[in-house]
């Protein structure tokens, strides 16, 4: 396992990270997850014994279950918390009162509190932004989260499901009035899925900031148990909760190249697939989520998966974007004058 900064900070997190939307299992999430504590505790276990130090979590998965038994599993397990870096995030509907969502000071204050209380800790590694709210200033969002690192109830703060205005407003909001930035984006971004690159990756360059890719496998489509008919085994996720939006055949190409390379180096779709983004220097961490320990440990071996730049280049042929304005009016123009 290797180790990164976090962005533009001296936090360094394990190129792997444990995402815990599969813990629990209410509402909307049983069609992800369900899987009980005893299950759980063993899923961070084997974690931690491969050299995963950040978990990620959110009050939304399982309306707060999933942050209650994170934080069981470091207790039942007896790990050390300084040894741990934790993430959870605020945004999402968590009551039916006018303000039970949003990005709000009074939301926000709130939820701090309750997911502090779940996840049984006195403090949370990195306090992170589900996404955007519309109807709150993005400078009242800002204030309140400066004043949660201030508090040192937050350590870092982060966003996710931003576009890149708003990654930009925010972090020049933060510059100008010398309050804490945005160090990490959480974002879906796959090797069947490389929209990111458009706008989003040239920001996080400049701008040095942290990159946590949430859905590795594009909901498990890249897993290799699909056929382009979309039929898998009784229980596979995309069978009753088929997320993230995506192209399919574009994406069952890759999985057409993916597979004879799999068979030769003789790993699983999955491990050449999360590799892939490994390979990706823009890419801070890769979450990746499970309901099976059998499921994890083949993740987990993803790190030890290399590429010639053969297999790179044929990877990056099939899966590349097709040219959209104004990125192929500024690759014209830009030629004569590239960092080296």
């Amino acid at each position: 396992m290797k180790y990164k900064l976090l962005g533009n900070t001296g936090l360094r997190v394990s190129e792997l990270c444990l995402g815990t939307m599969t813990f629990g299992g209410k509402g909307m999430w049983t069609a992800i997850g369900g899987i009980d504590q005893q299950v759980v505790d063993e899923l961070v276990k084997k974690s931690i014994e491969g050299g995963i130090n950040f978990i990620d979590t959110a009050n939304v998965y399982s309306e707060g279950i999933s942050e209650e038994m994170t934080g069981k599993a470091i207790r039942n397990l007896k790990l050390k918390r300084d040894d741990l870096v934790i993430a959870t995030k605020v945004r999402g509907k968590m009551n039916d009162g006018a303000n039970g969502s949003g990005l709000t000071r009074k939301h926000i204050l709130n939820e701090v509190e309750q997911s502090l209380k779940r996840l049984n800790i006195d403090y949370i590694d990195l306090y992170q932004i589900h996404g955007f709210d519309e109807l709150t200033p993005l400078e009242e969002t800002i204030d309140v989260l400066d004043s949660l690192v201030k508090s040192g109830k937050v350590r870092y703060i982060g966003c996710s499901n931003l576009a890149a205005w708003h990654i930009m407003k925010a972090l020049s909001y933060s510059q100008y009035n010398r309050l804490s930035k945005f160090v990490s984006l959480q974002a879906y971004y796959t090797i069947a899925g490389r929209d990111l690159e458009r706008e989003i990756v040239p920001l996080l360059k400049d701008q040095n900031m942290g990159l946590m890719v949430w859905s590795p496998l594009a909901g498990g489509l890249l897993s290799g148990k699909y056929n382009r008919k979309m039929e898998a085994e009784a229980g596979s996720r995309r069978i009753n909760f088929d997320f993230p939006i995506m192209n399919k055949e574009k994406a069952f190409d890759i999985i057409d190249v993916l597979e004879p390379m799999a068979k030769e180096k003789k790993v699983s779709v999955a491990q050449l697939s999360l590799a892939w983004l490994l390979h990706q220097r823009i890419v801070t961490t890769i979450i990746i989520g499970a309901k099976k320990p059998e499921q994890l440990l083949d993740n987990l071996k993803s790190t030890e998966v290399t590429f010639t730049p053969d297999e790179l280049q044929k990877l990056d042929e099939v899966s590349k974007l097709p040219p959209e304005y104004p990125g192929w009016m500024i690759e014209r123009q830009g030629g004569d004058r590239k960092k080296q």
